[in-house]
């Protein structure tokens, strides 16, 4: 008989420095949101499963923007317009943007030493927050959407767990580390 108990990938153990702790724990996060929707079925990926009309593929587009907005400067208009991918945007065109933006975003951190200085974006029209402050949203804004990415995965077809590798057995899901 199968197990209902979930094998989770742990939390990453970083170094002692707290920039490499924020960003050892963000990436977690990143890999483990894009490995909720990597290989979500069509149409359900993109379906809303609970009231708020919040749909699994939309969160990983909604996560796209803001590391773009965050780390990259990029400027967003209207953010509830994130929560849905385009129609013509396939699972992997979304993930793969997703992951094109955090290694960006990473591609910019890495020229960041001081956690105090400001991110160092093009936006002359309001000041940027701190890298701490930045790592820390990002965390929190990632860990929050991969809660609800969790769900929706689970809704659509039995996929739970956390980390990068998941699978089915029986009716229970395990995640496979």
């Amino acid at each position: 008989m199968p197990s209902s108990r979930r094998r989770d990938t742990p939390p990453p153990r970083t170094g002692s420095d707290e920039s490499e702790v924020l960003r050892g724990f963000l990436d977690y996060l990143r890999a483990s949101v894009a490995a909720r929707v990597d290989g979500a079925p069509e149409p359900q990926v993109r379906s809303a499963t609970v009231p708020s009309g919040t749909n699994l593929l939309g969160l990983l587009n909604h996560l796209t923007f803001v590391e773009r907005s965050m780390f990259l400067g990029d400027d967003v208009t209207d953010w509830q317009a994130t929560f849905h991918a385009a129609p013509a945007d396939s699972v992997a065109d979304v993930v793969a943007r997703y992951r094109d933006a955090a290694k960006r975003a990473n591609d910019v951190l890495d020229g960041c030493t001081d956690l105090g200085a400001p991110v160092p974006r093009p936006r002359p029209d309001r000041p940027a927050p701190s890298i701490r402050w930045a790592l820390t949203h990002m965390i929190e804004e990632t860990g929050r959407h991969g809660g609800h990415a969790d769900i929706l995965r689970e809704l659509i077809d039995g996929t739970a767990g956390r980390g990068s590798t998941f699978s089915r057995t029986g009716t229970h899901s395990v995640c496979t580390t």
